[in-house]
């Protein structure tokens, strides 16, 4: 018989949504934890930028028990992102099990020698101290600001300028007739200088470091998650592990691959008018496709071509009175900077010796399946396997969690299996696929299904593929598939 356990669940976006529904459905006592007012993660209102979208289309954005409403467009905004997972919260009862405004400060191995830890809680203005047999880190990927400083800030916002971190731009009417930077090249940057330019700023000028591809929601007039999300697409990449087999296919299908790729960075160009406006990148796209790859924000070409945006390569050297000064020698008027630099992990609560095994010298993460460390008993990441469709992406690994603190995949791994896993992983990344080394490693795009066969494989899934085999190979990933395909494993309930 299975244990029934104390399980901290860190986090309250959907990677933590996840997890405590999952432990919970086994029978484990579960206790969440979310710093903030309300649930959400990064789709926190609080948190979100005006016209904040989905990356990804809406069919491959949701858990695999419940969608969209119809009246939901292809790609949800913020609020109807933020609206879905409450929604779904409340539906599973998984709401009743979190406490808002709690932070987790520390993270200790238990003095009793229990296996587990014990966490430093700050809840209310007072500090709890909490044993649990088991945690699950659901914090994501963008837990914390990165918030970029540069020389004479300062003196900047005496004489009325004002730079602010991307999450706190909130309101366009506060940037009317301002001339506005935004700096960084990410979707976040491309989407509030798309808002910003409709919201009736003076100027917008966006300051970016280098020239990636990107790719719009339509190409040639075909949706996106028709080309990308694909299986057969996939296999033209350089994946990890591959069988002796997937090799001389590979090799042999080399000058076909090659022209798919050449055909859509030629699709890409023209549609997006790279070359005029000097955006072409110097890299091939099949070699840096991943998490960080580039989204062209609708209006965000058309603003380039009619004036309204303009995009300078470099970045900021300094502010002086009322302007930006770049890295190429050129000034830009500047009365307010926007830092669209994104977010980095926040893992402070872990003591420094866990962060020592989690972390390689070179910020790469050591995670086997992207959810565990050897090193590290009786913990487990949730949503460290960052993807195209990362709402899947979190059930699945959190199907498999909940199986490995329990002793029950089909196949449990020793931590001498799981350590040479890691090495392999950790040598293709370094060596094979630099790209796959961005957000720490901790990226599975664009091998979705090689990821999610690998999990179901583990759980002891009797079904893992759809039946026919053409839509398993050229149609996107089903989440209702994937529903079966998880109802399909052992199923056992803890104590």
């Amino acid at each position: 018989m299975v244990e029934k356990k104390r399980v901290a669940v860190i986090g309250g976006g959907f990677s933590g949504i996840a997890a405590a529904k999952t432990f919970a459905e086994r029978g484990h006592e579960v206790h969440g934890f979310e710093r903030g007012p309300a649930f959400g993660g990064v789709w926190e209102l609080s948190r979100s930028y005006p016209d904040c979208q989905t990356q990804s289309p809406k069919d491959l954005y949701h858990f695999t028990d419940q969608t969209y409403g119809e009246n939901v467009p292809e790609w949800p905004k913020a609020p109807d992102v933020n609206a879905y997972l409450h929604s779904y919260a409340e539906k599973h009862g998984v709401a009743r099990l979190f406490r808002l405004n709690t932070s987790v400060e520390t993270m200790e191995r238990r003095a009793d020698g229990r296996a587990g830890w014990t966490l430093t809680l700050q809840e209310d203005g007072c500090t709890k101290r909490e044993d649990f047999d088991f945690v699950s880190v659901a914090t994501g990927q963008f837990s914390q600001k990165h918030v970029a400083t540069h020389p004479g800030e300062q003196e900047f916002a005496a004489q009325g300028g004002e730079v602010i971190h991307s999450s706190d731009y909130t309101d366009p009417s506060t940037i009317k007739g301002k001339r506005v930077v935004v700096l960084g090249g990410s979707k976040s940057a491309l989407d509030i200088a798309v808002n910003v330019a409709n919201s009736g700023a003076k100027s917008v000028t966006l300051v970016y470091r280098k020239n990636v591809w990107r790719l719009p929601y339509f190409v040639g007039g075909v949706n996106v998650k028709h080309l990308l999300y694909m299986r057969a697409q996939e296999e033209q990449f350089n994946g990890w592990l591959p069988s002796p087999i997937g090799r001389v296919l590979r090799m042999i299908l080399k000058p076909l691959i090659w022209a798919n790729f050449r055909g859509l960075e030629a699709a890409l160009t023209f549609q997006l008018g790279l070359k005029k406006h000097k955006m072409v990148p110097d890299e091939p796209i099949e070699d840096i496709v991943s998490c960080s790859i580039g989204v062209a924000t609708p209006g965000f070409f058309e603003a380039l071509d009619k004036g309204t945006i303009k995009a300078v390569q470099g970045s900021i050297e300094r502010y002086e009175e009322g302007a930006a000064v770049l890295s190429n020698g050129g000034t830009v008027p500047c009365d307010v900077a926007v830092m669209a630099t994104g977010w980095k992990q926040g893992l402070s609560f872990l003591p420094a010796e866990a962060q020592h095994k989690l972390v390689d010298s070179d910020g790469l993460y050591r995670l086997y399946r992207f959810a565990v460390n050897p090193s590290l008993p009786d913990v487990g990441f949730i949503g460290f396997n960052s993807s195209f469709c990362s709402v899947l992406s979190a059930e699945l690994v959190s199907h498999w969690l909940v199986r490995y603190a329990d002793g029950q995949l089909e196949h449990q791994p020793s931590a001498d299996e799981m350590n040479a896993s890691i090495d392999v992983m950790q040598e293709w990344r370094r060596k094979d696929r630099p790209a796959a080394q961005v957000y720490g490693g901790l990226c599975i795009a664009p091998f979705h299904f090689r990821h999610f066969d690998e999990l179901l494989k583990d759980i002891g899934a009797t079904k893992r593929k759809r039946a026919n085999p053409l839509v398993e190979l050229f149609v996107r990933p089903s989440t209702a598939a994937y529903g079966e395909f998880l109802a399909s494993a052992p199923q056992y309930h803890a104590g």
